[in-house]
């Protein structure tokens, strides 16, 4: 594994990469709260056939977390990877992006749609369809920003491990529970709330009119005890044009913390149908 800081349009970013350089590259985008450290074990099963990078996105792990709350628009974060895939010299990669990570995986495509071999989305969203839908998430969002601001990571981080999406998490071990709240814990506040305000989903475009035109096949993976997300991926399949859902059983929204083998696994079999 190589791991490093790069400058990326201003911005000290962490980056790893991991296994042979010559195999196709899968770039894995992390979600909110999270870093490169989430997808561990998603990393050593898909590196015996693939060339995989991890990236901090702005505002979290090691990369910076900028004053100013523009910088963490959407537009900015998909300028950003396309710096950062430029940099690396990686050509026509998988996007592998899991919740917010999965949102920027999204809004890449949209944008440069020939630079990408595929789309793989875990729990995510192409944001919301009406403009009333993202004003009162903007709202919600800014007073989610506030609050961490003002009460510190720690009180945030209590609060964020008991809302209903992370409800299923409490089946896992207590080490792995443990794991999952000391990544959150690791997070500056500034960076969560920027990120927030920046590229909350109310504050993201909505992309559900360009999923007609996706031509590279696209893999949805939710998990059965997610029903807000099922079904968002059930209406997103219904206008992809080359698109696979998959459903894990008992599991939740972060199905690559919840049943690692799985979902890797499951990654790895379409991986290969893609090649071919």
């Amino acid at each position: 594994m190589k791991a490093e800081v790069m400058d990326i349009r201003g911005i000290q970013t962490y980056v790893e990469r991991h296994g042979d350089e010559q195999l196709p590259a899968i770039v894995l985008l992390h979600g909110f709260t999270g870093s490169t450290d989430t997808w561990r074990e998603t990393i050593d099963i898909l590196l015996t056939q693939h060339y995989v990078i991890t990236v901090d996105l702005i505002g979290h792990g090691r990369t910076a977390s900028p004053t100013e709350p523009e910088r963490y628009q959407m537009n900015e974060q998909i300028e950003d990877l396309h710096q950062l895939l430029a940099d690396l010299h990686i050509e026509q990669p998988i996007l592998l992006g899991y919740s917010m990570g999965g949102r920027v995986a999204l809004g890449y495509a949209a944008t440069y749609s020939d630079q990408i071999a595929g789309l793989i989305l875990e729990s995510s969203s192409p944001g919301l369809g009406t403009e009333a839908e993202r004003t009162t998430r903007c709202v919600a969002d800014a007073k989610l920003a506030e609050r961490i601001e003002n009460e510190g990571i720690e009180k945030f981080v209590d609060f964020w491990q008991e809302i209903p999406l992370f409800h299923s998490q409490k089946k896992l071990s207590d080490e792995k529970q443990l794991a999952v709240r000391l990544e959150r814990l690791k997070q500056q506040p500034l960076g969560l709330a920027n990120s927030l305000r920046g590229i909350g989903t109310g504050s993201q475009p909505s992309y559900w009119d360009e999923l007609t035109h996706f031509e590279f096949p696209v893999l949805l993976i939710t998990g059965s005890e997610d029903e807000k997300f099922e079904n968002i991926a059930r209406e997103m399949k219904r206008l992809l044009p080359n698109a696979l859902h998959e459903t894990i059983k008992d599991a939740g929204h972060a199905i690559h913390v919840e049943k690692p083998r799985q979902f890797a696994t499951m990654i790895k079999s379409y991986l290969k149908t893609v090649g071919k």
